[in-house]
């Protein structure tokens, strides 16, 4: 799938490399600008349908996080692009689709392209379509443990699960359910069943999901209403649910 794509990096010559190695081995990829600034990044994202955008970290006079904060939701996905392993953590915060160290790794560079084509290409191909999830007719029951025994939930109740530290709030559709185990507990004992672990904080019943809203900072509605944020790492898995 072609992408449409900027570099926005504040040295000269770390753009050429990354311009390099994008035509020789990225032959999908379509630069349609370049940016050395944060002002001159917001111009060519504002002209232009982006699919994709290299991003540096440090550039003079603020940061990629700065640029994102100032940005409505796009549609575009974000590849960071930096010599400080230290950002990491923000870059996933600022929903990165994937985060590369200087100097560039080609196989991360292709990885980086081949990730962001499989997520566009499926939302394309999801696009004005009846969807289906691949599970229906779930049946099931989960036991939640209590002080005097257990509680049984049916688990096409459950319409997902939010971490809150070594507890999880567990979701049900007129009520809310506190349990002392982790997230990871709950994403491993449904792993057999339509959830799908779209956050760090949140596991979804994908047959509950009513809307999904593509972009660097995606997200699902659920048929409560309620609007959860969906981490670009996760947008491949969570996609692979519908035909």
């Amino acid at each position: 799938m072609e992408l449409r794509a900027i570099i926005v990096e504040d040295e000269a010559n770390s753009r050429e490399i990354i311009r390099n190695y994008i035509s020789k081995y990225c032959t999908n990829v379509v630069l349609v600008g370049e940016a050395a600034s944060i002002k001159e990044a917001m111009v060519l994202i504002e002209n232009h349908m982006l699919d994709l955008v290299f991003l540096d970290v440090e550039m003079p006079f603020g940061n990629a996080f700065d640029l994102l904060d100032q940005l409505p939701d796009g549609t575009f996905e974000t590849v960071f692009v930096t010599a400080y392993d230290q950002y990491a953590k923000d870059a996933l915060n600022h929903h990165a689709a994937y985060y590369l160290t200087k100097p560039i790794n080609i196989d991360e560079l292709i990885n980086a392209v081949d990730y962001v084509a499989t997520v566009r290409a499926k939302e394309l191909a999801l696009e004005g379509e009846v969807l289906s999830s691949k599970s229906k007719g779930v049946t099931g029951k989960l036991t939640l443990p209590q002080q005097d025994g257990f509680q049984i939930l049916n688990i096409p109740e459950i319409l997902y699960c939010k971490a809150d530290d070594n507890y999880t709030e567990i979701y049900l559709v007129n009520t809310k359910i506190l349990v002392s185990k982790t997230l990871k507990y709950f994403e491993d004992a449904l792993a057999d069943f339509p959830f799908a672990r779209v956050h760090k904080s949140y596991l979804v019943n994908v047959n509950e999901v009513v809307k999904y809203r593509k972009g660097k900072g995606g997200s699902v509605v659920m048929s409560n209403g309620k609007e959860l944020l969906v981490s670009a790492s996760k947008k491949k898995d969570f996609l692979a649910f519908f035909n």
